[in-house]
């Protein structure tokens, strides 16, 4: 095994042992990035030479004793939408053309005080705005997408061009590059990890959060960035940094899992759901209770999604969207220009939904401890897929079916984690979600590290060819 196909936690744990140095981890993924970065596109920018400096700079503090901890001398990317004091931020769009971000992000802030190495700045669908992240292609099969926005970030990390990388998450921009590319993605708890530095999408439903090969890699970095946002209302909390350690047992005994009777099986391809089915099956012989349960309000999720999150982005750009129009790509500035014609009642009324959704939401898990489904309805489309059309006769556009099943975790803020359940047929990866309660990470990560802990990790990175 090549050292870029090391999960984080077995990089660090070679790094405590002295078994591997960063400054050969980082070398590692950097030659691996250079194999296949044409090919796939996941990469805004490499910062190579400054990566090989930071993995010598930590390959000296570990060897003095002054190691950080497990992301100390750790390679990582990060979405060009997170500031790092000195390198542009594009939000892989023109008009952002000439822009260098004047301080550091407290994300970008964290992991270089953890020690962890930065190898670049990774692509999204322009300003987050998109679910496919066009620039980039599939991990697994070069003719499908990528997922959005986070596509540069989650494509990184499955072909081992990065160890861990961050993402946003607005409407599953974590999620569904994590599902489609066979990774793990953790949307947080709304305003646990600091957004400050952070290109907005939509500041009441974005969200920064890992993408790894592993849930125990998620807990790792999740450590190391957690802590109250001030500035986020529905945060709470204090500033503290918990912890999240996992049992190296699979055990779910006790737990109760909610499996929705309706909404997320809805409208979703046969694979994808005998993969999530079966994974629900495996963690009752874990010892989880399998509950069945209804989703509240489900018939409005895509209305207030919409109706919060097209307002509060037009707002963001309006002053480029005047000055600029044209340097934003037709798919984008459509979007922004239809948030113009919005009124504030309709904006309001979606706020006020939103409250009630999160209430009805909370009454269900109060009854449940997580809620598993499906993370996304389908495997990744083929590039330039507009719809799909479901065997009812009913027609989706790509975006609205990937971001369908996401967004409800956007909307009230709770954490969801996607983890790889499977195949399809054509060897496309399947993901499954795990919500829990707000600030419920250690419960949601928990279950999943069970679940993933009794499978057989795959061996290899994806087979990049031309």
């Amino acid at each position: 095994m090549s050292h870029c196909e090391l999960t984080l936690a077995e990089a660090a744990d070679a790094m405590a042992n002295r078994e591997l140095s960063p400054v050969e981890l980082t070398a590692s993924v950097l030659e691996r990035i250079e194999a296949v970065e044409g090919r796939l596109g996941a990469y805004v920018a490499v910062a190579g030479e400054a990566a090989q400096e930071s993995a010598a700079r930590a390959e000296r503090e570990i060897a003095a004793g002054r190691y950080r901890g497990p992301l100390h001398g750790i390679p990582f990317g990060l979405k060009d939408l997170i500031d790092v004091a000195g390198l542009p931020t594009t939000a892989s769009s023109r008009v952002r053309e000439g822009h260098i971000a004047q301080a550091d992000s407290a994300v970008a802030k964290g992991l270089s005080e953890a020690g962890a190495v930065l190898l670049g700045k990774t692509h999204t669908h322009e300003f987050a705005y998109g679910l496919t992240t066009p620039q980039t292609r599939n991990a697994w099969d070069q003719s499908r997408i990528a997922g959005g926005s986070s596509g540069g970030s989650a494509v990184a990390v499955a072909a081992g061009a990065a160890t861990f990388a961050l993402g946003t998450d607005t409407g599953g921009s974590i999620r569904v590059p994590a599902a489609l590319n066979g990774v793990v993605g953790l949307k947080p708890t709304y305003g646990l990890i600091s957004r400050q530095g952070v290109t907005s999408l939509s500041w009441s439903l974005d969200h920064v959060g890992p993408l790894t090969r592993t849930v125990r890699d998620a807990a790792l970095v999740l450590s190391a960035l957690a802590g109250h946002d001030s500035g986020a209302p529905a945060g709470g909390g204090t500033a503290r940094r918990p912890g999240y350690p996992l049992s190296q047992e699979g055990d779910l005994t006790g737990l109760r899992i909610g499996v929705p009777a309706n909404y997320y099986f809805d409208h979703v391809s046969p694979a994808v759901e005998i993969a999530v089915r079966r994974a629900l099956a495996q963690m009752s012989d874990l010892g989880a209770e399998l509950v069945e349960i209804e989703i509240p309000m489900a018939r409005y999720v895509q209305a207030i999604q919409w109706g919060l999150m097209v307002p509060e982005a037009t707002a963001y750009h309006e002053r480029t969207l005047r000055s600029v129009p044209e340097l934003y790509a037709p798919d984008v500035r459509v979007l922004l220009e239809a948030g113009e014609l919005m009124s504030a009642g309709d904006y309001l009324r979606a706020q006020r939904a939103r409250t009630l959704m999160r209430q009805a939401w909370g009454r269900v898990l109060d009854q449940v401890d997580v809620i598993a489904a499906p993370t996304v309805p389908m495997t990744a489309a083929e590039a330039g897929q507009d719809t799909v059309e479901w065997p009812d006769g009913t027609t989706e556009s790509v975006s609205d079916a990937y971001v369908r099943l996401s967004a409800p975790a956007n909307i009230t803020g709770i954490p969801a984690l996607s983890l790889p359940v499977g195949r399809d047929h054509a060897g496309l990866p399947i993901g499954m979600q795990l919500m829990g309660p707000p600030r419920g990470e250690a419960l949601v990560l928990r279950t999943g590290h069970a679940y993933e802990s009794v499978q057989e990790r795959c061996g290899g990175l994806p087979v990049v060819t031309a």
